[in-house]
C-alpha cells in the first residue's frame, strides 16, 4: 500500500510518485534493509521491465529527497531503508553476519568526543560497526570446565 506521505513529500519537492518510484519505495519498505539487487528482485515480482539502472537512479533521487537512507553493512553494495523509520546504528557480527540495530543515541558520547576534539560532526547511521555479537563471543570463550568446541547454531539473516 502506498503511503500518502510519499506522494505529498514528492509533490512538495516538485516530483511525482511515478510507478517506478512507488515500486522502489514499496520494496524498500517491505524489505527494510535491502541492497539494490534485493530491491530489483522485489520490484520485478510485479514489474518485470524494471532494470537495475532504474533502481539505482530511483534510490539516488529518493535519498536526495530524504525518503530513503543507506548504510554500508559490509564490502558489497549499501543497504537501503526508509529514512523516516530507521534512525539507528548497525552492529554487524563478523562471525555470523547478524545485524543488530541500536538507537543512534548509543553513540552520543563518541559523536560528542569527535565534535569536541576535531570539530567533526558525525553521521553514524551510514556505516556499520563491526565486531562479534554476544552469542559468537560466548561460543568462542568456552567455560573453563568445558574447554571443548562449542557448536554455533545461530542462523544467518536472509
Amino acid at each position: 500500500m502506498v503511503s500518502t506521505d510519499w506522494k505529498s513529500d514528492l509533490r512538495q519537492r516538485g516530483y511525482r510518485l511515478t510507478p517506478q518510484r512507488q515500486l522502489v519505495l514499496e520494496a524498500v519498505d517491505a524489505l527494510e534493509h535491502a541492497t539494490p539487487d534485493d530491491i530489483l528482485c522485489e520490484v520485478r515480482k510485479t514489474a518485470s521491465g524494471i532494470n537495475i539502472s532504474t533502481v539505482y537512479r530511483t534510490l539516488e533521487l529518493l535519498e536526495e529527497l530524504n525518503l530513503v537512507s543507506h548504510a554500508h553493512l559490509g564490502h558489497g553494495a549499501p543497504t537501503y531503508h526508509l529514512a523516516d523509520r530507521h534512525d539507528h546504528l548497525h552492529l554487524v557480527c563478523r562471525d555470523c553476519a547478524d545485524v543488530i540495530e541500536t538507537e543512534a543515541s548509543s553513540a552520543d558520547a563518541f559523536a560528542r568526543k569527535l565534535r569536541e576534539e576535531f570539530g567533526f560532526e558525525t553521521d553514524l547511521k551510514h556505516f556499520a560497526i563491526f565486531g562479534r555479537c554476544r552469542t559468537c563471543r560466548e561460543d568462542r570463550e568456552p567455560a573453563a570446565e568445558d574447554a571443548g568446541p562449542v557448536e554455533h547454531t545461530r542462523s544467518l539473516p536472509e
